[in-house]
């Protein structure tokens, strides 16, 4: 599903104009990285769970040279699925 359908399935479920729906995905996009940055974790109780998780620093290989590469520490996040969410798919 790209983010255009998406906000053809919340304009229609929600009784909202496409550019309505384009707006409240975005600000639902903005409200999960601001909160990912200010608190590192997002829940949506039932639904899905949104964690920063920081890497470890570490060597990688090139898979075509074969030559060892280093790879930094980042921040990375996580996706856990919900309950509701899990029941859904089964």
């Amino acid at each position: 599903m790209t983010k255009q359908d998406l906000v053809n399935l919340i304009a229609e479920e929600a009784g909202l104009t496409k550019a309505d729906a384009t707006r409240a995905l975005d600000a639902f996009q903005k409200g999960v990285t601001t909160g990912l940055k200010k608190e590192g974790k997002v829940t949506l109780t039932g639904f899905v769970t949104f964690e920063v998780k920081q890497k470890a620093a570490r060597e990688g290989r090139n898979p075509r040279t074969g030559a060892t590469v280093k790879i930094p520490a980042r921040k990375a996040v996580t996706v856990k699925a919900g309950s509701k969410l899990k029941e859904a798919l089964n």
